[in-house]
């Protein structure tokens, strides 16, 4: 169980004004879930992930994975891939296993899957920007994570390319069962990947409102289920996607897909 209680977040704006970012943000992820976390812009999505992944431990709260902080056991996959431009494939994924010889047959396993057996020794920069999304999605897999942190991991891909790294993604997760939380500014895939939706409000950012999501899977975001959900969610809550919720929150677990 991931468990986010964070009283306060703030920091000193680019002026030097102190900055909330976060207040009285309370999130509860069960072992195997997938929760995305949409809001909009500036309301600390990208500042929840640090939080919780210990890369920003100035804060007044705590976050608990399995009653202890985070350790070692944390994917993280950002925005951009942030591959070492001098190492091969191979050596970008074998970076955070080392080199045993069963961390290298599980690397090279993984790349096969994603359908990058040709360019094990190739570098980062021979390679599309699709294929550098799935190197960077294999590297954050290969330790089989307990906590997955995906920060808008497939923004500004073409719409082909993202639909098949989200399929990737969702087979992976289901052999793993990692808890993922996924940041995304995209509400059509945050229901077609999503277990529940936690919808922030503007900065300071809390939850206000948690959508269970149980549509079948697999979900395509530009499906007829998903379109649908997504166009009776913006009727209820119209100013949803600005961070504000009319009606009540759903709470979590309640079945509203």
């Amino acid at each position: 169980m991931l468990e986010i209680d964070i009283d306060r977040k703030r920091y000193a704006d680019r002026g030097g004004s102190p900055h909330v970012a976060l207040s009285g943000l309370n999130l509860q992820v069960g072992d195997g879930e997938f929760v995305c976390v949409v809001g909009p812009s500036g309301c600390g999505k990208s500042t929840l992930l640090n939080v919780v992944g210990g890369l920003d431990g100035d804060v007044e709260g705590r976050v608990r994975l399995d009653g202890e902080a985070p350790g070692n056991g944390v994917g993280f996959m950002f925005q951009e891939p942030r591959l070492m431009p001098w190492l091969s494939v191979l050596d970008n994924v074998l970076l955070v296993t080392g080199r045993s010889a069963a961390a290298k047959a599980r690397a090279v396993e993984l790349l096969v899957a994603m359908e990058l057996g040709d360019v094990l020794q190739a570098y980062p920069g021979r390679l599309s920007g699709g294929m550098q999304r799935r190197v960077a999605l294999a590297r954050a897999f290969v330790i089989e994570p307990k906590l997955l942190l995906m920060d808008e991991p497939f923004v500004s891909l073409d719409v082909p390319t993202a639909n098949r790294l989200r399929a990737m993604l969702i087979e992976l997760w289901q052999r793993c069962r990692s808890t993922v939380l996924f940041v995304t500014h995209d509400l059509r895939e945050a229901l077609a990947l999503g277990d529940r939706v936690c919808f922030l409000s503007g900065a300071p950012g809390r939850v206000v409102l948690d959508l269970a999501v149980t549509l079948p899977r697999p979900r395509a975001a530009d499906g007829a289920a998903v379109l649908e959900l997504q166009a009776r969610l913006l009727a209820q809550h119209p100013g949803l996607l600005a961070g504000l919720a009319s009606g009540n929150a759903c709470a979590p677990g309640r079945d509203d897909g």
